[in-house]
């Protein structure tokens, strides 16, 4: 679902870009410089830029630039502030009280040791086991209020939330470093949760950036080699 660039993710979970600043133009733009020229505005420019894909000439990716708000489950952010080359900006539990909003999901997966091919439990147990979940999440909002109730700081208050309760940061990242993300974040290893993220966020980089992310789409994620034809 969209709003002015503005996607659901998960259950409440969101996908929002808040800015934008450059675009395929203002790769073709850094690229060129090296040789004291600029954008043709023709098809020259669209093939620079395949090529630099292709070839792993990546700097002039970095002059393109997203502003996201995003909104997800604690357990997903903690892996998404592994991609460090990037700006962050989380909403504080020392200084803000805590949204009862907990991510409970669809299905509940098996545990698989090797290829992280899963599959999901009986729907008699999935069902249960929901119901559990959410009275867990009930109980520890319902201790967490009455801890602030007593005075307890929010900073100890909230160590008794669960990781899956929902999180939002600002996200600032340039294109070279979010190809990185989206490499890692879309490929069939990655936790489903944060795949959901990464599909959505390379949507929008396709709408931004249309000629990067085919180039990134064939070179990087599928892997083509570089032709002159």
């Amino acid at each position: 679902m969209k709003k002015s660039d503005e996607y659901k993710v998960l259950d409440l979970g969101l996908v929002r870009l808040v800015s934008f600043m450059g675009g395929d133009d203002a790769v073709v733009q850094a690229a060129r410089v090296s040789f004291g020229k600029g954008v043709t505005n023709d098809e020259r420019d669209k093939k620079l830029l395949f090529y630099l894909m292709a070839n792993r000439h990546e700097t002039p990716f970095e002059h393109s630039v997203f502003k996201f708000h995003i909104k997800c489950p604690i357990f997903v952010a903690r892996q998404w502030f592994r991609h460090r080359m990037a700006s962050y900006n989380e909403i504080s539990g020392r200084y803000s009280e805590m949204k009862e909003e907990f991510f409970v999901p669809e299905t509940l997966r098996t545990q698989k040791t090797r290829n992280y091919k899963y599959s999901i439990l009986e729907e008699n147990t999935n069902v249960e086991l929901k119901a559990r979940l959410r009275e867990h999440f009930d109980s520890s909002y319902k201790l967490y209020h009455e801890l602030l109730e007593q005075g307890v700081a929010k900073e100890h208050a909230r160590i008794v939330l669960p990781l899956s309760l929902y999180t939002q940061f600002y996200w600032t990242i340039n294109a070279r470093a979010l190809m990185n993300f989206l490499s890692l974040r879309m490929e069939e290893h990655a936790q489903y949760e944060i795949r959901q993220y990464a599909e959505i966020i390379n949507e929008l980089f396709k709408e931004k950036m249309p000629w990067t992310q085919e180039a990134f789409m064939k070179y990087v994620v599928n892997e083509e080699k570089w032709s002159e034809d």
